[in-house]
């Protein structure tokens, strides 16, 4: 009888661990998820920065993490699709037990996670996702959903600006997504600050994602009156617009934002026409910041490699959720949520962030020109 009572005292025990254990890790961890595009067709921006949450996270285990708690990441492959970005983001919370998850890094697939993230009282953040209405909408602040890159109201306005100012242009060609929130959103702040500075749109053409010949509509503008050419899209059909217009003898100066960062831009539209090309930016290697040199030299060591914008960009949101666990009241997705809203002057690689009232970060921009597919000047830009 004794040894019946001890048997089920043992798996009383146990069985209290275990739930213990499903309902947030042990007494020594912080689960944080990653619902990140690691396949499919803006598998570059996920993978990199999951490279960057990742290198941040160690350096804070390293250092005995959270006020002595480490961190345990829970990662996920959205495969680049909103609907699965969803589906991980209900398993994160409701099966893996975490206190708020980093990712997508689209903001597609951000949307797609938010509604989760809100049911649930679990603050869900974003390094890359710029679309205007990622963070806030007709019915107001997105309580839960926070980001640290600027929108695309700022990328639109700096790229005009840049195109006025910078390269004294007057006139421009806009080719974009029409499938695309993201394109939508930088086309439009785009084009009316292009136009209230002076300028002219001669023409708007469109495309949608996945096509992968654009020589109709390069035969249709390259005869036109334009001093640039904007493209507010990925650099999958970014990277084959450029090469087909280089390639038809347009030669004018090529414009676009952040979703141009990636390797594979240069592997698509090769060296050569990878020439007075411009775009916005969160983070440039340029930067002679000591921040910055220090986590390139760091980066490079550990990754044989130059670090990119979403490298950064990963490393900076596990840090910027670190700094808000470690002020927050306690481990749980309400107190996280509302020392993430109270973040002021946080110095990160990308900028030093303050969060607004919209849930946004305000923070600087920079524009990088390249030279043969290679990164040759950044010039900073800071909000209005």
């Amino acid at each position: 009888m004794r040894k019946r009572i001890i048997s089920v005292l043992v798996l009383t025990l146990f069985t209290l661990s275990f739930l213990t254990a499903c309902a947030g890790g042990s007494a020594n961890e912080i689960r944080i998820g990653i619902n990140y595009e690691l396949s499919g067709k803006v598998a570059t921006y996920g993978q990199s920065s999951v490279v960057g949450i990742k290198m941040a996270v160690d350096e804070i285990n390293k250092a005995g993490g959270i006020n002595g708690k480490k961190i345990r990441l829970i990662e996920y492959d959205n495969k680049s699709d909103p609907a699965e970005a969803t589906t991980l983001a209900n398993k994160l919370i409701t099966r893996d037990k975490v206190v708020a998850i980093l990712g997508p890094a689209t903001s597609g697939a951000f949307k797609a996670e938010i509604p989760v993230g809100t049911k649930y009282k679990v603050p869900v953040i974003s390094g890359s996702a710029t679309a205007d209405d990622v963070t806030v909408d007709d019915k107001g602040v997105k309580e839960y959903a926070f980001r640290i890159c600027f929108n695309d109201s700022f990328q639109g306005t700096t790229m005009a600006s840049f195109a006025l100012k910078n390269l004294n242009a007057k006139r421009a060609v806009i080719i974009a997504d029409t499938s695309s929130d993201y394109a939508k959103g930088l086309s439009k702040n785009f084009k009316s600050t292009f136009t209230a500075g002076g300028g002219t749109i001669v023409a708007e053409e469109a495309y949608v994602a996945k096509e992968t010949d654009f020589n109709a509509i390069i035969t249709k503008i390259k005869n036109l009156n334009f001093d640039v050419i904007f493209i507010p899209g990925y650099y999958e059909e970014a990277g084959l617009i450029i090469k087909q217009a280089r390639d038809q003898g347009i030669k004018a100066p090529i414009l676009g934002a952040d979703g141009f960062d990636s390797p594979v831009l240069l592997e698509l539209a090769g060296a050569k026409a990878l020439n007075d090309v411009y775009f916005s930016n969160h983070y440039s290697s340029l930067d002679k910041d000591p921040a910055v040199i220090d986590f390139i030299d760091a980066f490079k060591k550990k990754h044989k490699k130059e670090p990119d914008a979403f490298n950064a960009l990963g490393y900076d949101l596990a840090m910027f959720l670190a700094d808000a666990i470690k002020r927050a009241e306690a481990i749980d997705g309400e107190a996280i949520k509302n020392a993430l809203a109270e973040t002021k002057d946080f110095k990160g690689i990308t900028g030093t962030i303050t969060v607004d009232e919209n849930h946004n970060a305000v923070k600087s921009a920079v524009v990088i020109s390249l030279k043969d597919g290679v990164q040759h000047a950044s010039v900073k830009v800071d909000p209005l």
